[in-house]
């Protein structure tokens, strides 16, 4: 493919509008897609409104909105003219909204209808402009005279190039701590381009969008990516739910999916184990691998069908996906498609297709990006995987001093992630650094991987191994619900209490554990947490939040 230069969102999205004019760009499920030209005619048309309201290039304009849309035409007016896009995460608390507002130095915030109450306890004064994004009209602003209107357009020819700051992305993590991930008109556009050459998409796909646009990972690969190859785009009406998701695979039929490993884990222990595991002949059997891989075979083309049977690229990143659901994944002929990269690298870094992907690898790295490992001591299995490319970075927004801890002189981002590399160069990810944990005789331990054993056992929803006064403790959420479902079948009213059969199970779960894993990452004690862990908006558990207990 020829793409346009200089390579950016502003060239990108001419190009497209050029390509695929007429065909169907952006939609709600069930509802009538507006095409290219029609997107066109949007972004001139709130670029115009922009220059209106006295927006003007570099200013910083704010997201606040679940996925419509709208949010895509807001997303593309903002880099279009050369101003700053500021998405914000529909999680975000009041004063979070807030924080990043004073801290990116926006002047304009477009928010939902959805989520304009998140700004009634804080005064939002110090915004020139207040955009709701539903149907752009003013809530507010110093030009309160002012309006969009559909059709019009802008006089301005803006030229925007390749180094020039594109958005400012800010996420609370799983340290605590939010960053202002600055990226270039050029990070997002060629990390777009690259992701195209891994898994081509067309004008025939059909592209359902479930994860939030304000992260990064959706952003390139679900709204840019899109956008280049003319493929249209669909929303949900209503908030993200399993029942929601079904019906809009119904409806969509997807050709392509973004998601994160808590959505097809859950799927998979919560639907088809208990299926699989429902008669006593078919558990039994599935313990041979010979009929594991047959059962697994007949289960993924039911798993197709829920999907609306015309699949072809399921890419799961954000984590990483537990072995035994990629296991079965691979083992149903499922179109799983695995992706490493972080909000820093705009995000894809490494990855591949259905066709040529590796158990518990992510692929290879992009074309025309590269991965080295740092190794902390010779001889070490595992190295830092640093990277460095078109896609890497500008920095930490007002913080030179944290953007110099992770960016070597010679322009090496330090990822954090600990990685390794097989014969073909495709990339293995153990888990991050900062979660390594030291033995007593100065072993490493990985919790992730013992949080792979606990996380099939049964009734366990998730897990979290921390380290206390030397000591390997396992936080466990079980599934009570349907705990309680299981001992009512089986008994008839519970004779025991709940608590007891948790109980129970905990004690069973800590022999288990400790039966699979190495001498160094046996578990001292399991620990039932009774509410769920919190998460991120790409569903990793902030594990800040537990590995300081006491």
């Amino acid at each position: 493919m020829s793409y346009p230069s200089p390579l950016t969102l502003h060239s990108l999205f001419e190009y497209s509008v050029s390509e695929y004019a007429e065909l169907p760009a952006l939609t709600f499920v069930g509802q009538q897609p507006i095409t290219f030209r029609e997107y066109d005619v949007k972004v001139k048309s709130l670029i115009r409104f922009f220059e209106k309201l006295g927006i003007k290039p570099g200013d910083k304009v704010s997201i606040l909105s679940q996925n419509l849309p709208n949010w895509g035409i807001s997303y593309f007016a903002i880099t279009y003219m050369g101003a700053v896009a500021v998405p914000l995460l529909p999680e975000f608390t009041s004063e979070e909204i807030f924080n990043v507002l004073e801290h990116s130095e926006a002047n304009t915030l477009i928010v939902s209808e959805k989520l304009a109450y998140k700004l009634e306890d804080k005064s939002s004064r110090d915004l020139k402009n207040l955009i709701q994004i539903d149907d752009f009209s003013l809530m507010s602003s110093e030009n309160a005279n002012a309006k969009y209107i559909y059709g019009e357009t802008t006089e301005v020819s803006y030229k925007v190039e390749e180094p020039e700051l594109a958005a400012i992305i800010y996420t609370s993590g799983t340290t605590g701590k939010q960053k202002g991930v600055m990226l270039s008109q050029h990070n997002i556009a060629f990390d777009a381009v690259a992701a195209r050459k891994v898994q081509y998409v067309n004008h025939t796909d059909a592209f359902l969008s479930i994860l939030p646009l304000s992260h990064t990972y959706e952003n390139t690969l679900g709204l840019v990516l899109p956008l280049i190859g003319g493929c249209c785009v669909y929303y949900l009406t209503v908030p993200v739910s399993p029942a929601a998701i079904s019906e809009a695979l119904t409806i969509v039929r997807p050709t392509l999916m973004l998601t994160v490993p808590l959505i097809i884990e859950k799927m998979y222990r919560g639907r088809i184990l208990p299926k699989i595991n429902e008669k006593k002949i078919v558990s039994l059997l599935y313990k041979v691998p010979y009929f594991r891989k047959k059962i697994n075979l007949k289960a993924g083309k039911t798993l197709m069908e829920g999907f609306g049977g015309r699949l072809k690229f399921f890419g799961v990143g954000g984590a990483k996906l537990d072995p035994v659901v990629e296991k079965f994944l691979h083992e149903a002929k499922f179109p799983l498609a695995i992706g490493y990269g972080l909000t820093e690298t705009a995000p894809f870094l490494a990855g591949s297709n259905p066709t040529n992907g590796r158990l518990q690898s992510t692929g290879p790295v992009i074309e025309g990006a590269e991965i080295q490992l740092n190794f902390a001591n010779p001889g070490d299995p595992m190295g830092e995987i640093w990277a460095k490319g078109p896609n890497i970075m500008l920095g930490y927004y007002k913080d030179p001093a944290l953007t110099a801890e992770v960016m070597t002189p010679d322009g090496w981002f330090k990822t954090g992630d600990l990685g390794s590399f097989d014969k073909d160069n495709f990339l293995y990810i153990k888990g991050r650094l900062k979660n390594t944990l030291l033995g007593a005789n100065g072993e490493n331990i990985y919790p992730e991987d013992i949080e792979s054993v606990i996380n099939n056992f049964r009734h366990v929803v998730e897990s979290v191994v921390i380290q206390q006064k030397g000591k390997l403790v396992a936080l466990v959420h079980f599934n009570i619900d349907e705990i309680e479902k299981t001992y009512k079948t089986m008994y008839g009213e519970m004779s025991v209490k709940i608590e007891k059969k948790v109980d129970e199970l905990r004690k069973e779960l800590h022999e288990y554990v400790n039966s699979k894993v190495n001498k160094f990452s046996k578990i001292h004690q399991v620990e039932h947490e009774a509410t769920p862990f919190k998460k991120t908006a790409t569903h990793k558990i902030k594990r800040y939040l537990y590995s300081n207990r006491k």
